[in-house]
């Protein structure tokens, strides 16, 4: 079984210098930086994007490739912590942390307890559920807009149990789902399961089907054809790697580890996991911490899997990419420096051919990419501390593809003065300055 290297976006990346005082500069060529800086070109912004690696060059490559816009629920909901420790005995279980990295994390679980409490989580739950709304509308119109729609499967997806006890437990949090619009239909019994994917374990008793989820045929070739749009509309993209940033009078500086510093009327901080130390030089110390997620994508013919399938006992997906079949999820707390941990990646694929008979599991690529998670599950998405001229737009966990569009609206907003399409205090980082 082959390790992947990140997927490289340098056919997309400007070789020569780039412009000059434009009037924004995107910090990260991901999926969300990318999506922000043809939304702000779209708006009439002269835009440049920044990467230390280039278009797509890391976590928003290796995802699962979905629109999760049922996806709702905060991380820290209440009883989770019930139920850690149990996980955490498990070092291939769906929530891992390294004993040796436990210390640097404790300020980020304290406040990731805090936001399990019932009234917190219900207002996350809530202001989670509202960006989902606004991202759902927000791709549609950068469908139209782009002509991208042929990326897409629109084929539902499936949330699987082994009993009707673990199926009933999930019914709240369904509910919950129904009362935010999102639509469902419950599943029992094999044949009514097998009526939307044949062939999987007996052991499977129930289910729930939900029609509106989307996916994207690769996250990658999502991402790049959204940045080629936007480079022939006029926007710029080059390699380089921000160290810090420092406002000045009517510009922001942007300082690279190579080079002299590149100057813009604003700056968008969109770099992902990187970004706790963008944010810090600007004296804004934000509890931004690391998912690191596992997966391994099968070739064609591994499986004859009609939709995407997740299942939520276990923490892992199931999921088409091209004409092959990606096996990830699981929850790591490591940080950005620890090498990978591929065991986590074969323990998900020993789990997926338990649920789906016959799956074949040779020649398959492993991978690992850094979610970049707040404690209270909801991103930044608001201007620094400091200066209203830099924008933070980070902290989307796994759920960064998924809230893209919404995301770039609300900063292009922002950035042009028009009232947000939403309320975005949930989203401040001025949250996290009354110690929550």
């Amino acid at each position: 079984m082959s390790q992947s290297a990140p997927a490289r976006g340098d056919d997309l990346t400007d070789a020569g210098e780039l412009p000059a005082f434009p009037d924004l500069i995107v910090i990260g060529a991901g999926v969300i930086g990318i999506t922000i800086a043809l939304r702000a070109r779209a708006r009439g912004l002269a835009v440049t994007v920044i990467d230390r690696k280039g278009v797509c060059a890391e976590t928003s490559a290796g995802n699962a490739g979905a629109f999760a816009f049922s996806e709702i629920e905060p991380l820290a909901a209440p009883g989770i912590l019930r139920k850690a420790p149990g996980w955490l005995l498990d070092p291939l279980g769906p929530l891992a942390l390294p004993p040796s990295y436990a210390p640097r994390i404790a300020p980020w679980l304290w406040r990731f307890w805090r936001a399990s409490r019932p009234a917190r989580f219900g207002a996350g739950l809530a202001a989670q559920a509202r960006l989902m709304a606004l991202s759902r509308s927000a791709l549609e119109r950068l469908i139209a807009e782009t002509g991208a729609g042929h990326l897409l499967r629109r084929d539902g997806a499936l949330d699987l149990y082994e009993s009707e006890a673990e199926f009933r437990a999930s019914l709240p949090l369904w509910e919950e789902r129904r009362a935010q619009g999102i639509d469902f239909v419950p599943l029992t019994g094999r044949d009514a399961i097998a009526a939307h994917q044949p062939g999987l374990s007996p052991r499977l008793t129930h289910g729930v089907f939900v029609p509106g989820w989307i996916n994207v045929v690769d996250p990658a070739d999502w991402t790049r054809r959204l940045a080629r749009i936007f480079t022939e509309r006029g926007g710029s993209i080059g390699q380089a790697t921000a160290r810090a940033i420092t406002p000045e009078a009517g510009a922001v500086s942007v300082h690279r580890t190579d080079g002299p510093p590149l100057r813009a009327r604003r700056v968008v901080v969109a770099a992902g996991a990187w970004s706790r130390p963008l944010a810090l030089s600007l004296g804004d110390r934000l509890p931004l911490e690391t998912e690191r997620g596992y997966n391994t994508t099968l070739p064609a013919g591994a499986f004859d899997l009609r939709l995407h399938i997740t299942f939520p006992g276990h923490g892992f997906v199931v999921s088409r990419i091209n004409d092959g079949l990606r096996v990830g999820g699981a929850v790591e707390l490591g940080g950005l420096a620890r090498p990978p941990d591929y065991r986590r990646s074969r323990a998900l694929l020993r789990k997926a051919e338990g649920f789906l008979p016959g799956l074949a599991t040779s020649g398959g690529t492993e991978w690992m990419g850094f979610r970049p998670s707040m404690p209270d599950s909801l991103p930044v998405i608001s201007p620094a501390g400091t200066s209203a001229d830099v924008i933070y737009a980070f902290g989307h966990g796994h759920l960064g593809l998924t809230q893209s569009a919404g995301t770039a609206e609300l900063v292009a907003d922002m950035l042009t003065g028009r009232d947000p399409a939403l309320a975005v205090d949930a989203f401040a980082a001025s949250r996290f300055r009354q110690g929550r």
